[in-house]
């Protein structure tokens, strides 16, 4: 699976009375496979994953599913304190036709989360997943930090394609891509270079009446292949996590991003991964210096509320998160909407 491009952390919708919106999820993702993303992250940190119950998990990757474009990559965030739990919603996003899995690091015993511990349970996941497995180290909130050399054993086993790195440290990108340059794998890409999904190979192929076959001189015969594909080498992929070093980061050898902030602003997240794959690094360094002190505030300083406030001034529903997140104060919205005045869809 290749993993270029700019991914959006998606939220979660919630109602005014706490329940989850499944209809605004269509909304979102409708709107989100319109644009030029290379795909969407589905319960992540920023999807307040943690806050749901089971049922409502399954239920999002569900919705999600069902609305995503197909050529658009699926990640679904699957990852539970325990090696049983992070399979069961990984087998289950695997029969809704996701992608790849992303696992974040178990933490609540972390006196006991060793390197041995790390180790066996990535592995373990790994070993038995039906979808190829995100690492995902994600410290603001776990306050674990997955060592370099963790990281280094994991990238040799064949179903972990990569992982996600939210510190923010560009340094520490940059070991993690040198550190794992032997690892080589093969990725099947369209003719341009673009990932190819399992869902984009599903997908009836589109006729003129919108069905899998078609008419010549009488007769029906099945339609020709939706894709032309061909092989490209890659490598262990690096998604970063901090929009404000996103240009850093992918010339430090990232391969892409998973950002909070490309949930209410996608397109200028594109353009500075855009400029920078055209190897126009003056006007990636200037839409990267314009971004960098918005995504601050938005989202390091202000989090998950402030998102999705910013979400709903663009176009998006965010709505209100769950609690103990606490909904923002007027002058909160105010701060947000003047930082967000350059970025408004």
């Amino acid at each position: 699976m290749l993993l270029q491009g700019i991914f959006p952390a998606v939220t979660t919708p919630f109602s005014a009375d706490g329940a989850v919106y499944y209809k605004k999820i269509e909304h979102n993702i409708d709107r989100y496979s319109r644009t030029p993303i290379a795909g969407m992250v589905v319960l992540g940190s920023t999807g307040e994953a943690i806050m749901l119950s089971d049922e409502e998990r399954r239920e999002v990757l569900r919705v999600t599913a069902e609305v995503a474009a197909p050529e658009k990559v699926l990640i679904a965030g699957t990852g539970a304190e325990s090696v049983i739990e992070t399979l069961r919603l990984t087998e289950y996003a695997a029969r809704l036709q996701y992608d790849a899995a992303l696992v974040r690091t178990p933490h609540f015993y972390r006196p006991q989360m060793n390197q041995d511990a790390m180790l066996a349970f990535y592995r373990t996941v790994a070993d038995r997943s039906p979808l190829p497995v995100l690492l995902y180290t994600v410290p603001p909130f776990t306050a674990y930090d997955l060592p370099l050399e963790v990281i280094t054993a994991l990238a040799e086993h064949p179903n972990i394609i990569g992982i996600k790195e939210s510190s923010g440290n560009v340094e520490k990108v940059a070991a993690m891509v040198q550190a794992t340059r032997h690892v080589r794998r093969t990725a099947v890409v369209t003719e341009v270079q673009q990932a190819v999904t399992g869902r984009m190979q599903n997908a009836p192929p589109k006729t003129e009446n919108g069905g899998g076959l078609v008419n010549l001189g009488g007769t029906t015969v099945a339609a020709p292949p939706r894709l032309k594909t061909r092989n490209k080498e890659v490598g262990f992929q690096v998604l970063v996590g901090a929009a404000h070093t996103l240009l850093d980061s992918l010339q430090a050898g990232a391969s892409g991003a998973v950002l909070a902030f490309a949930a209410p602003a996608p397109t200028i997240c594109f353009e500075i991964y855009a400029a920078w794959r055209d190897n126009d690094l003056d006007l990636a360094r200037s839409k990267q210096e314009a971004l960098a002190p918005v995504t601050r505030r938005v989202v390091s300083e202000m989090g998950i509320p402030a998102v999705k406030f910013a979400m709903d001034l663009n176009g998006y529903y965010g709505g209100p998160p769950r609690l103990p997140l606490l909904p923002l104060t007027a002058a909160q919205k105010t701060d947000i909407a003047a930082q967000m005045v350059l970025f408004r869809n």
